[in-house]
């Protein structure tokens, strides 16, 4: 539920904030596409990964927390944000060939950013927080992560 509800949230601030739409610019059906988003896939997702990461590596130590950021950023990261665009991609209407073109001019940049933000936070976040609110941690730091996904996926 918090997925959904934050990744409109994003948006909301992606179209007043960055794209500075105004309330008359504002495009609703854009922001009720990406809490659809939020809530069945990225949520689902995330918290399904998490899980697996913890089984696959467990424990909470320092050297454990670098294992499983590792292993999230290098693995699972590239892998949801390519499936993050081409789902955008689709719910936004773009054909294949349109969605293709555009996860390609999309991609690599968005996820050098996924990594100027990521890797820190999720050091901090499997060395210090119980694997039940992960998932609510990375939602609230993703407020601005989900405004910058909003604003490249829609631009």
């Amino acid at each position: 539920l918090a997925a959904g509800t934050l990744m409109g949230a994003g948006d909301v601030i992606a179209q007043q904030l960055v794209e500075q739409r105004g309330l008359q610019g504002h495009q609703g059906t854009r922001t009720v596409k990406m809490m659809a988003i939020g809530f069945c896939f990225v949520g689902p997702v995330v918290g399904g990964w998490y899980s697996v990461l913890d089984r696959l590596i467990p424990g909470s130590t320092k050297a454990v927390a670098v294992k499983k950021m590792l292993l999230d950023q290098g693995g699972f990261a590239p892998c949801f944000l390519g499936g993050f665009l081409a789902l955008t991609g689709a719910v936004n209407g773009l054909s294949l060939q349109e969605n293709w073109s555009r996860i390609q001019q999309d991609y690599l940049d968005a996820l050098l950013t996924n990594y100027c933000i990521w890797p820190p936070v999720q050091i901090a976040n499997f060395y210090l927080v119980p694997l039940q609110h992960r998932l609510a941690v990375v939602q609230c730091v993703a407020i601005v992560w989900n405004c910058y996904l909003s604003w490249k996926a829609n631009r």
